[in-house]
């Protein structure tokens, strides 16, 4: 389920590459220069106003990509939304009807957009800028492969996170996060463009920010996923409240047998089953950027309560 993460993270790292490449230019080709470059060859940092800078520039990147959240998880993962008065089979009206109980069971004032999208993988994610303008979707390979019970363990999991304000929290941090990446990226690329002729330091300044933006942004990434491994303990908690403690518990051993299951198979090309390994959170490195703990860790969290 670690869908709602990986698109919000993809796209905060598309919109503030967006932003770099339009400011860049503005200032390039108009009279306008950015503030917290000083000195005669434009290289000096004033490092008070590339803070103020990168404050303004970081939040605007994270309120952008929360505002474009819902459209963009519609886009990308072809998401069909589901029409409550023209329900198109049985597996629509289920899922609906769980989302708008488990909504009102939470105490949310709308329910949220509803939502299947094709694909083989065993998965659901919860996104949008607000509780009111939220979106849960379901993938079809989920829907044929767990039960009933199982089903409505995940959609109160996705639920719990809407009603627990996970995005716009979420957003907040990687609002710091865009801060720090914004403000180290820039004194980076200045640091490199010392280093060659005057003619194109511009040039070398412009493609080394982008460069460094874009990883010092996936190194962010650690400190937001290890937030969101946090707060799916709390969604399962909240899961457990709206569905029952036996569905969510079952919920995470359907999604544990179906990881289980893929390794048998060792089907490592398989996109699907590459993100139910990540959010199994198998070790090493791949570990640090897991949106969600080891299933092992939550089932037992969830069985301790």
């Amino acid at each position: 389920m670690g869908k709602r993460i990986l698109l919000f993270l993809l796209t905060n790292i598309l919109v503030m590459t967006t932003i770099v490449i339009a400011w860049t230019l503005i200032t390039t080709f108009t009279d306008i220069n950015p503030s917290y470059l000083t000195g005669g060859s434009g290289l000096g940092i004033d490092y008070g106003t590339l803070m103020i800078f990168s404050i303004l520039i970081g939040f605007a990147g994270a309120f952008i990509s929360l505002a474009i959240s819902r459209w963009m998880a519609k886009m990308m993962m072809k998401v069909k939304v589901i029409d409550p008065n023209n329900f198109k089979n049985a597996h629509e009206q289920f899922v609906y009807e769980k989302v708008e109980r488990f909504s009102r069971t939470a105490g949310l004032m709308h329910t949220p957009q509803v939502g299947i999208y094709q694909s083989p993988e065993v998965n659901a994610f919860a996104t949008g800028p607000t509780k009111k303008r939220s979106l849960v979707a379901v993938s079809s390979g989920l829907l044929q492969g767990m039960d009933d019970d199982a089903i409505e363990g995940v959609i109160a999991h996705e639920v719990a996170h809407v009603a627990n304000g996970d995005m716009v929290t979420m957003t907040l941090l990687q609002g710091i996060v865009n801060t720090f990446v914004v403000f180290f990226s820039r004194i980076a690329a200045v640091i490199v463009s010392r280093f060659v002729r005057s003619e194109i330091q511009w040039i070398v300044q412009f493609a080394a920010i982008i460069v460094f933006q874009i990883l010092f942004s996936i190194l962010g990434s650690l400190v937001v996923s290890a937030y969101s491994r946090h707060r799916e303990y709390h969604a399962d908690r909240g899961g457990a409240d709206l569905a029952g403690a036996d569905k969510m518990a079952h919920a995470l051993r359907s999604l544990k047998a179906y990881v289980d299951r893929a390794k048998v198979n060792d089907r490592t090309d398989d996109s699907a089953i590459q993100t139910m390994k990540i959010s199994n959170g198998k070790g090493g490195l791949v570990s640090l950027f897991s949106s969600h703990p080891p299933l092992d860790d939550r089932i037992a969290k969830l069985e301790q309560r």
